[in-house]
């Protein structure tokens, strides 16, 4: 009996990057040695157990054989007989077939290392294929790790393009799709998980809804980027540096600009509406994926309402107070801030706007704090009572972001 770490422990050292998991193989043990050892199971499909102390992960070496379509079809066998060398070829890429016995000697047989130091996401063996989820992680590994010039090697990039017109990627289910870009959307580059999912073919299969966006032009004085893809992507990595490993952000971002593939082609490249169109596309999406309602609700606020958050500084004040409520902003200002991170990532999602400042931010915080100040009391005090207070408030509250408007103007 042999326990090595394994996985991403040994890769992210590797990286001189935060090792955040433990993952462990034991070789040569079966189930019942570990029991005696006094660790506890929780695998369900096969053996894996918590460590007594560190409640580290340490799973039994293991193979797996093809059985069915998608991400269950698949038979594993795990006794003392399987090697290391056989658990490590199950995996997906070679830099996470590394492991590190307990002395510290690596065991590399699939030339991890070398991937490492050359900056290559590769597959460990023509058995990448039988697992459609593989594809989401390759395109998510590369969100992750594309600023430090990781790239997809072509041969693997070949097998994904097969996995796509196999079909296999038919076989995802939702809930694992919406995991995958759940965790590239935290990632430090996710433009880079679009273009993998578009290279291979699975973008317009799994969100055609984005995928369509490519090659739609916009006006070159707004977007200097022109394709609205383009524009996508860089809003992406613009909320990924405003509101880091903030999914929400992200999928907002993700999200809303969607209406842009509906324009008519007679109205390019102007897209007058597009805010609106796109509701129903980002409907259908978070519908099939079955994204969170919470991130679907805001998501439409951010795809509806992101142009009124531009022109913010000209709104009238009892419009922005109308932005204030369907964001719930007064009494959840929480979601203030992530609509303002999707707009202000919108805004520097362009070429030549990276570092673009955005006022309209502070202001709609501004705006906020004082409609927020008012309360009820008052006008309870007055006398008024039902409708008349709602009424009150909501002339009160135009007036107070009409007289901070007023002094902010005043004091530049």
């Amino acid at each position: 009996m042999r326990t090595y770490l394994v996985g991403g422990a040994v890769r992210d050292r590797l990286l001189g990057r935060p090792v955040i998991d433990h993952d462990h193989v034991v070789v040569g043990a079966r189930p019942e040695d570990m029991l005696a050892l006094g660790y506890k199971p929780v695998g369900k499909d096969f053996p894996v157990f918590l460590h007594p102390q560190s409640n580290e992960e340490y799973a039994l070496a293991r193979t797996e054989r093809k059985t069915g379509h998608g991400y269950h079809g698949f038979a594993f066998q795990a006794d003392p007989s399987v090697t290391l060398e056989e658990d490590l070829a199950r995996r997906d890429l070679t830099i996470n077939a590394i492991a590190q016995d307990e002395d510290g000697t690596l065991v590399d047989p699939y030339g991890g290392v070398r991937d490492l130091e050359q900056r290559v996401l590769r597959h460990v063996s023509p058995a990448f294929v039988e697992d459609p989820v593989r594809l989401l992680r390759v395109a998510r590994f590369a969100a992750r790790f594309a600023p430090l010039g990781f790239t997809v090697a072509d041969e693997t990039m070949a097998l994904l393009q097969q996995m796509v017109l196999a079909g296999e990627v038919d076989h995802l289910v939702p809930e694992r799709v919406w995991a995958e870009t759940q965790k590239a959307l935290t990632e430090a580059q996710p433009s880079a998980f679009l273009r993998v999912l578009r290279e291979s073919g699975a973008l317009a299969v799994l969100f055609p809804e984005i995928d369509a966006l490519y090659g739609v032009p916009q006006r070159a004085e707004f977007h200097p980027e022109i394709d609205t893809g383009v524009h996508l992507e860089m809003v992406l990595d613009a909320a990924a540096k405003l509101a880091p490993g903030d999914d929400l952000v992200g999928f907002c971002a993700l999200t809303h600009d969607l209406g842009k593939a509906l324009t008519p082609a007679e109205e390019l490249p102007r897209h007058v509406g597009h805010e609106h169109r796109g509701v129903a596309p980002l409907r259908a999406l978070a519908q099939r994926l079955k994204v969170p309602t919470d991130y679907a609700e805001l998501a439409e606020l951010v795809c509806r309402e992101h142009l009124n958050a531009h022109r913010a500084l000209e709104l009238k004040p009892a419009t922005v107070l109308k932005l204030l409520l369907s964001l719930d902003a007064l009494r959840r200002p929480e979601r203030l801030q992530t609509f303002l991170a999707a707009c202000m990532a919108d805004k520097r999602g362009r070429l030549g706007h990276e570092q673009d400042d955005y006022p309209q931010a502070a202001w709609l915080r501004y705006a906020r704090e004082a409609a927020a100040s008012v309360t009820s009391a008052p006008f309870i005090a007055e006398g008024l009572q039902g409708p008349a207070v709602g009424a009150a408030m909501e002339k009160a509250r135009i007036q107070v972001i009409a007289e901070v408007r007023h002094n902010s103007e005043a004091g530049k």
